[in-house]
């Protein structure tokens, strides 16, 4: 444990507040792809070696998790190109002469890639599990919805109980959407959850806790949590 300072140390004993990331920090970070459904018409094959070809350049654990799902599959995947990743979104590239977009339904919805009722429902289903959800499309609409889950880690709520046994609040920040976030919040034992955060407005939420009087420490583990940690 490093402390930079004495006034870290003196800052410590009024903590009243806890804020874990999600991935990496209360779940494993290691994801695996476990559902796969497609609208009518289309082929479930080609919509997953689709996606994993445009999250092949992506090193986002939920890409990682698709590709290496689709490579376990024996999927050979069609070459990518013009990949561009908008952060807390999703991705895009060009795949097979088509632009294939992959993520929220915010994104491919900026796309005008409309889905159904029935891609909907199964995307709230997916969600109330506690798996993240990512739409595809290309071509004018979607075309699937894929999954990907975690697994907390083992002594994750462990910890969550002993803070709250010593009055401390605990509150997860995710970027994920607020179906999924609730899902995992509730195996933990956490009661405040702050969902569909982008990266970059992690360290607002921080400063908005501490601006309502809260001394907050933040645990978190990724480069685009570093804000929000100096924020703390």
């Amino acid at each position: 444990i490093l402390f930079k300072n004495a006034t870290a140390i003196e800052s410590s004993a009024r903590i009243d507040t806890v804020v874990f990331d999600k991935t990496g920090t209360l779940t494993r970070g290691q994801m695996s792809l476990t559902d796969v459904v497609v609208v009518d018409g289309e082929d479930r094959d080609d919509v997953l070696r689709r996606t994993a070809a445009v999250e092949d350049a992506s090193e986002h654990p939920v890409g990682r998790a698709i590709v290496d799902g689709a490579r376990t599959e024996g999927l050979a995947l069609p070459t990518a190109s013009a990949f561009r990743s908008v952060p807390g979104r999703g991705v895009t590239a060009t795949v097979e002469a088509l632009e294939v977009v992959a993520g929220r339904r915010a994104l491919l919805a900026d796309h005008e890639l409309l889905g159904g009722a029935d891609l909907d429902a199964a995307a709230e289903r997916l969600e109330g599990e506690g798996k993240t959800a990512i739409f595809v499309g290309w071509d004018g609409r979607a075309r699937g919805v894929l999954a990907v889950a975690d697994t907390l880690k083992d002594e994750a709520a462990a910890v969550i109980g002993e803070l709250r046994a010593m009055g401390v609040e605990v509150a997860m920040i995710t970027g994920d959407n607020r179906r999924t976030a609730a899902a995992i919040a509730a195996q933990v034992g956490i009661d405040r959850v702050l969902a569909e955060v982008l990266p970059e407005d992690k360290v607002s939420e921080v400063r908005r806790l501490q601006d309502d009087g809260a001394v907050v420490a933040m645990v978190g583990d990724g480069v685009n949590d570093a804000p929000a940690l100096v924020q703390a």
